[in-house]
């Protein structure tokens, strides 16, 4: 069983750089946040979820929703991370396709 409620699996590889990797994107499972662990304010509800970037670990990051339910949406969102990231580093589906469509 994945440690994760869901997950990509990606190639990337460093720009200029033919040797293509393994990545895979996994959102683990929201948590409520409690106060000793912020220095905001919460009420029991905000939740957390941490989306780990195996393959490209310093990426990794962690989302805030009001709710387990928004944490989620907002973890799983993660094409503008991987827009951010397409600076340095190629992506392509595990099919060997590129990730974003190139621009004609």
């Amino acid at each position: 069983m994945s440690r994760y409620i869901a997950e990509r699996h990606l190639l990337f590889s460093i720009k200029g750089d033919g040797a293509r990797k393994k990545l895979t994107v996994g959102i683990c499972a929201p948590k409520v946040v409690t106060q000793d662990t912020v220095k905001f304010p919460v009420d029991g509800v905000v939740s957390i979820c941490h989306v780990d970037m195996e393959g490209l670990a310093e990426h990794s990051f962690d989302v805030y929703g009001t709710d387990s339910m928004q944490a989620v949406n907002l973890a799983s969102n993660i094409e503008a991370v991987i827009k951010r990231l397409s600076d340095k580093y190629d992506f392509f589906w595990a099919t060997g396709e590129p990730y974003f469509e190139e621009d004609n």
